[in-house]
């Protein structure tokens, strides 16, 4: 697994910084110890605590110093952590570091991962410090935020000077001449940038600044891609995700069918019913396509079932090598690039997506977690923490707003480099494409075998990176179905 999810760093706490609850949450000390914390109408139990950590986290609304129980030598400040990760793995909490002259904060860190925890890693006068090209400044309402989806957290900057400052970041600087920079919040913001690989140290060998970030991985993406993978999918950013209706008390719902262009029409009509007669199979399998939620779990889907789903659906049948110059000769003996034929299409027939089913309940088949083998028709079991598991099926129940979860939850993940290898600017559009057309390539062969499916329209990278121990920029979640026999009253899409 990453090492930022195995064990916490253990490194002094920066001196300047506070953790203070959002502004929407509540504390409360009950009686016999329970400490509650609330969230509109929601409570849940920190846990019970000292009184005098029930009189001590009451400092949490203006803000407690991290460095004030990070030592935990004391009962006292052991609790007192406790009780803050506990709130932080919630989300629960933010950052600040460093007040104007006026008492303003300067600088506020928002967590975007709900493991996340300041890290203050050691910086040396003679070390030289640059922007990473995956961050970016941008406005946030009345407020300035430093982000990139590679970071745990994104920082409003409330002074310009340390915006400016960071502007200048953009060129590789020594950490002694920040250290004079009027304005800084001290050291304590640049090793925070850089525990967030916002900022990165520049190594003495390095030739450029794009391969230097501490991942050959990296060097594969350009910046937009990233941004929208991390951005687009659940677990590495803190925004609302899925049908939440932002805009309907703004502007009214669009029609569902597009008011039609003037001029002269020509009606198909009379063809189609001509026609209907000889309907095809594939068409008949087309219209009976509809996405399934619910399944009956009293009859599950069997093993041999799913083995002819995968093997029409998705299945090798064969690989073939093709020069990398079209024109080359080739008895040459040139590079040459090797492609795989499956039943789906694939840009530049890089097919670089992967299925990972989560088991729930398979006739024949144990619950777990299995990789597909394409190449040789084989299902592969991943040991992984069950709590983990589980949040992954309740994910998709969620998504789906079923009753239960899915009997097979079809995790569709991307081997990026391999799309990313050939193609610029437009690497992670084909990737998306790609998993379009795999989706329905699954709901034709569920409904040909009899089966019920679902895609779901969000995965959690984040999760589906501690399940696998793969970095979610190079071997990620990009689609999810959900399969299985289906209950016979059901809803259609």
């Amino acid at each position: 697994m990453p090492a930022r999810v195995t064990k916490e760093k253990r490194r002094a706490a920066p001196e300047g910084l506070s953790v203070r609850l959002l502004q929407h949450v509540t504390l409360q000390a009950r009686p016999g110890g329970d400490i509650v914390v609330g969230v509109d109408d929601f409570s849940a139990s920190l846990g019970k605590f000292s009184a005098s950590v029930a009189e001590r986290v009451q400092d949490l609304r203006a803000g407690l110093p991290l460095a004030s129980f990070a030592s935990r030598r004391r009962s006292l400040d052991k609790e007192i952590h406790l009780l803050v990760r506990r709130l932080a793995a919630r989300g629960l909490v933010e950052y600040r570091l460093g007040r104007s002259r006026g008492g303003a904060d300067q600088v506020v860190i928002e967590p975007q991962l709900p493991d996340y925890w300041p890290q203050n890693p050691k910086l040396r006068d003679n070390e030289v410090v640059v922007l990473s090209r995956f961050a970016y400044m941008r406005r946030r309402a009345d407020e300035m935020v430093l982000e990139s989806p590679r970071a745990g957290a994104l920082f409003k900057i409330r002074d310009p000077k340390i915006a400016a400052l960071l502007a200048a970041l953009a060129t590789p600087q020594k950490v002694k001449a920040l250290r004079r920079q009027a304005g800084l919040a001290g050291i304590e913001l640049l090793a925070l940038l850089v525990d967030c690989q916002i900022l990165f140290k520049v190594g003495a060998n390095d030739e450029g600044l794009r391969p230097t970030e501490g991942d050959g991985n990296l060097v594969l993406w350009d910046f937009h891609d990233l941004l929208f993978h991390a951005r687009s999918t659940e677990g590495r950013h803190a925004n609302p995700v899925g049908g939440h209706y932002s805009y309907a008390d703004v502007v009214p719902e669009r029609p569902a069918i597009r008011p039609n262009w003037p001029g002269t029409k020509i009606d198909l009509r009379p063809f189609s019913t001509a026609l209907a007669q000889e309907i095809s199979p594939a068409a008949k399998i087309l219209n009976e396509r509809h996405s399934t939620r619910d399944f009956d779990d009293l009859a599950p889907i069997a093993l041999a079932e799913l083995s002819r789903f995968l093997d029409a659906a998705a299945r090798v049948y064969s690989t073939v090598e093709t020069p990398l110059d079209p024109d080359a000769d080739p008895a040459g003996g040139g590079p040459t690039l090797t492609h795989t034929i499956r039943p789906y299409p694939s840009g530049g027939a890089s097919y670089e997506l992967e299925l990972y089913l989560a088991v729930d309940k398979c006739e024949g088949l144990p619950r777990g977690f299995y990789h597909y083998d394409a190449g040789g028709h084989t299902l592969v079991r991943i040991e992984v923490r069950e709590p983990e598991f589980e949040a992954l099926l309740k994910g998709a129940e969620f998504a789906m707003g079923a009753s239960a979860v899915p009997q097979i939850l079809i995790t569709i993940a991307a081997r990026f480099s391999r799309v990313s290898w050939k193609y610029s600017s437009i690497a992670y559009a084909l990737i998306l494409k790609d998993v379009g057309v795999l989706l329905q390539t699954l709901y034709m062969m569920a409904t040909d075998i009899g089966l019920g499916g679902c895609a779901i329209g969000t995965t959690n990278i984040d999760l589906f990176a501690k399940m696998t121990g793969l970095e979610f920029h190079v071997e990620g979640p990009v689609g999810q179905f959900a399969l299985g026999r289906g209950v016979k009253s059901e809803s259609s899409c």
